[in-house]
C-alpha cells in the first residue's frame, strides 16, 4: 500500500476513476444488448440512435478508444440495417 501523502491521493483517485469507467462501460454494454434484442425483434432505429450516443460519450471521456467506438457503432448499424 502507498505510504506517502501523494501516493495515497493517487490511489484514491485511481479507485474513483475505475468505478466511474466501470459504470460507463456497463452503460455501453447495456445499450449494445438493447440494440441486438431490438434488431432480433424488428425495429432497432431508436435503440441504435441511443446506443450511438452512449458509445460516443464513452469515447469522448476516454473510457473506450475512439476507433473501438467507431467499430461498435458500425457493426450495430449494419446489424440494424439487415434486421
Amino acid at each position: 500500500m502507498a505510504n506517502h501523502k501523494s501516493a495515497l491521493k493517487r490511489a484514491r483517485q485511481n479507485e474513483e476513476r475505475r468505478l466511474r469507467n466501470k459504470a460507463v462501460k456497463s452503460r455501453v454494454k447495456h445499450a449494445v444488448k438493447t440494440v441486438r434484442t431490438a434488431a432480433a425483434s424488428g425495429d432497432a432505429a431508436e435503440p441504435l440512435q441511443q446506443a450511438q450516443s452512449t458509445i460516443d460519450k464513452a469515447a469522448k471521456k476516454g473510457v473506450i478508444h475512439r476507433r473501438a467506438a467507431a467499430r461498435k457503432i458500425s457493426r450495430l448499424a449494419r446489424l440494424a440495417k439487415t434486421a
